[in-house]
């Protein structure tokens, strides 16, 4: 069985697009020095609203906006209990990802199998048709161009402005941003909310645009992949997207290879992502200078203003 490496291309940016959104958020709340481990439980509520409302109202915007004001909800309390309350980024992380989880499976009970409206796709069919560059190029939902775009954002931003600096001055030393006058609290509430939109839009395109329906436990893992990414990429914008893409790559080949009937059990084959992620992530931390290289100094650590 020879696998079309036109369709392989198509459907790994598609299976690629929720990952990379939650993982270029989570990289900034990263680099603003916070860990949020909830990137699953956001992912999933943001699925779980973005499918809901995408089935009342017949809007995909609405969907995409619902997703991303569910995953902010929940972001806002983590960065209460730690940016305000001072809890363990850790445990409210994980306590987040459990929340979320079961929140989503409350809500989402009874809407399996519902239908949702179909999703805009900005270029003509025309465009879609023209051979090996068509269905790579222009074949794909607004949001699929949206996440590359914001990839390219948040490396300028971070790179090349006054805010990004400061996101960063405030991830590598708190005390001294805070002695500078900056509000460190203020930008990591910002940047938290920030990636709680990032992981609650991938969610919302994984159950309106990818999936197009609504089942329990949908995300599979996928916040935990993102987050996996950022250390991968040792905290860059484009190795984020390289690293999103090899995913996308890896579990679109094994859906088609299911679906020639390869004699390779399905179980491997289902695993055979997140082993590759595990592999990878091995091999980055074998080395602990690599494993750390760009990670921000402050990460994960909690800040106590002095005054």
């Amino acid at each position: 069985m020879i696998v079309d490496p036109v369709t392989l291309i198509v459907a790994l940016i598609t299976v690629a697009t929720p990952v990379l959104l939650a993982a270029i958020g989570e990289l900034v709340v990263e680099k603003s020095g916070v860990l949020n481990l909830g990137v699953e439980g956001m992912m999933i509520i943001g699925a779980v609203c973005g499918f809901i409302t995408a089935h009342q109202t017949g809007s995909v915007a609405l969907a995409f906006a619902a997703g991303m004001g569910g995953a902010m909800a929940l972001a806002l309390i983590f960065a209460v209990l730690t940016q305000v309350l001072m809890a363990n980024q850790v445990a409210s992380g994980l306590a987040l990802t459990l929340f979320g989880l079961g929140l989503a499976a409350l809500l989402g009970s009874g809407y399996s199998g519902l239908p949702v409206p179909a999703v805009f796709r900005p270029f003509p069919t025309g465009m879609q048709t023209i051979p090996v560059a068509g269905p790579i190029l222009f074949s794909h939902s607004l949001l699929a161009y949206v996440a590359i775009a914001l990839v390219a954002a948040v490396w300028f931003v971070l790179a090349r402005t006054r805010i990004g600096l400061v996101i960063r001055a405030v991830g590598e030393n708190h005390e001294a941003a805070h002695a500078l006058g900056y509000k460190v609290v203020r930008i990591r509430f910002a940047t938290i909310l920030f990636g709680g939109g990032c992981a609650g839009l991938g969610g919302a395109f994984l159950s309106v645009v990818r999936v197009q329906n609504w089942f329990d436990g949908m995300t599979a893992g996928a916040g935990w992949i993102a987050l996996a990414l950022v250390v991968f990429a040792s905290w860059k914008p484009s190795r984020v997207l390289l690293g999103a893409w090899l995913f996308g790559g890896i579990a679109a080949l094994q859906l088609r290879l299911q679906a020639a009937e390869v004699g390779v059990p399905v179980a491997l084959l289902d695993a055979s992502p997140y082993l590759v992620t595990i592999i990878v992530l091995v091999v980055m931390s074998s080395n602990r200078a690599r494993a750390t290289l760009n990670a921000p100094a402050a990460l994960g650590r909690t800040f106590h203003a002095s005054g």
